[in-house]
């Protein structure tokens, strides 16, 4: 396993080479890692949609929710939120602001793709059917719940949101097996979704699922629309992930293992 300050040194090189991967093939892992967090999503609310305890139904998604990460670090994609920690290479001088702000924007838009394939497929497959229809009402719930969240709950569940994922992304850098990988990520991400903080990629599945479901199913959903994903939930998540990835552990971890400390 990685010391800390190894992994900082390791993340510059990685980083840098996200940054000259060719635009298409940014892209296409862009998408993949959509559909991989949009998967996890889906199977999380299908295990826990008809749990009668809320906090049973939490715990549930909890557990099965950090598969999407499993399958984003070992399969091979590229997912906004982790990309956060670009930043570093940006502070070592390694690459330019503008490559780390284009690759982000490059995967966010894969990343959007990608969900919305998935989720497609998985309501107009009507999987939402399971559970006599209840899977759909929940899918309009979730939805509906963060549509109304409040801009600063939102910019604030995504800053600590994306704490959470980039120290599991720094924990995987560290880590020698994929067995360790998995075991270093679990934790973070569990908590993560156990704390009902916001990811702007999950979001990108929950929010269009419950759009889909509401539609395809004609279940009332108050104040759920496109704009109302994006303005309430999709814009003040993305800004709290950035904050969280980019500042908090990015320039953290710069500041802490990285910079060079005059000596007094």
């Amino acid at each position: 396993m990685l010391s800390p300050a190894q992994i900082a040194e390791t993340y510059v090189t990685v980083g840098t080479n996200k940054s000259k991967t060719p635009t298409p093939k940014l892209f296409a892992l862009a998408i993949f890692a959509g559909m991989f967090i949009s998967i996890a999503g889906a199977s999380a609310t299908i295990a826990s949609a008809v749990a009668d305890n809320a906090s049973i139904s939490r715990l549930i998604n909890s557990m099965i929710f950090p598969a999407g990460l499993v399958m984003v670090v070992l399969a091979g994609s590229e997912l906004f939120t982790g990309d956060c920690l670009m930043i570093i290479p940006v502070l070592k001088k390694k690459i330019t602001v503008l490559e780390f702000i284009k690759t982000l924007i490059i995967v966010y838009l894969g990343n959007f793709v990608g969900s919305l394939f998935v989720t497609a497929l998985f309501v107009f497959g009507h999987t939402p059917d399971l559970y006599s229809g209840a899977l759909a009402q929940t899918l309009v719930n979730t939805a509906v719940a963060k549509v109304n969240l409040s801009f600063s709950d939102a910019f604030l569940r995504g800053i600590l949101c994306n704490v959470l994922v980039c120290i599991a992304v720094w924990i995987t850098i560290g880590a020698p097996t994929a067995a360790d990988k998995i075991l270093g990520l679990y934790p973070p991400i569990f908590v993560f979704v156990l704390g009902g903080y916001e990811h702007c990629v999950a979001n990108m599945f929950y929010i269009p699922a419950g759009i889909f479901s509401a539609a395809e199913y004609g279940i009332a959903a108050e104040g759920l629309s496109w704009v109302s994903f994006l303005v309430n939930n999709l814009i003040p998540v993305t800004l709290g992930n950035i904050v969280g990835g980019s500042i908090v552990v990015g320039m953290g971890y710069y500041f802490i293992y990285l910079r060079q400390h005059k000596e007094k």
